[in-house]
């Protein structure tokens, strides 16, 4: 009997942390809203040639963008988005690619940011951003508002 409580408290602990190691290691707790109407950045430039990589997707149109850029030089690919639940199944007009994207953002304290984000399924971008309070966007913004808030944040870093 004690055998099989042993057994079954450790199948028990297992399940909890790979349950746990599955939302991201430390149990943070996806908040799907946190996804939209937010500018997300990979890294605050520490000069005006560092490149940073932007993400933004807004709910009213529903557009989005991936930017990489630095002061001096840029991207950018703008897309359409159907949201369902985590995923995002996006289309990009200039080519019509689609892709099937994962996306999961939380509160978190990382490198001065408040809230994370983790996009995963897309050949554009990269995986992990960041964003803080006050970098929300308003809804009604159109794709060159996106563009130019994703800027005045990177280039407000240097």
């Amino acid at each position: 009997m004690k055998k099989s409580l042993l057994i079954l408290g450790l199948v028990v602990v297992g399940a909890l942390a790979l349950v746990r190691w599955k939302m991201g290691g430390d149990g943070d707790v996806s908040e799907p809203g946190l996804v939209f109407d937010r500018v997300w950045i990979d890294q605050v430039p520490s000069k005006p040639t560092d490149t940073a990589n932007g993400f933004a997707a807004i709910t009213r149109q529903p557009l989005g963008i991936f930017q990489s850029a630095s002061q001096y030089k840029g991207s950018f690919e703008i897309f359409s988005y159907k949201a369902t639940g985590d995923e995002l199944r996006i289309v990009y007009p200039q080519t019509d690619d689609k892709e099937k994207v994962k996306v999961r953002a939380w509160k978190c304290k990382e490198r001065d940011m408040d809230y994370c984000l983790e996009v995963s399924g897309s050949n554009r971008g990269v995986k992990r951003y960041r964003s803080r309070h006050g970098w929300e966007i308003d809804e009604a913004a159109r794709p060159e508002h996106m563009l130019q808030r994703i800027e005045s944040i990177v280039r407000s870093a240097n």
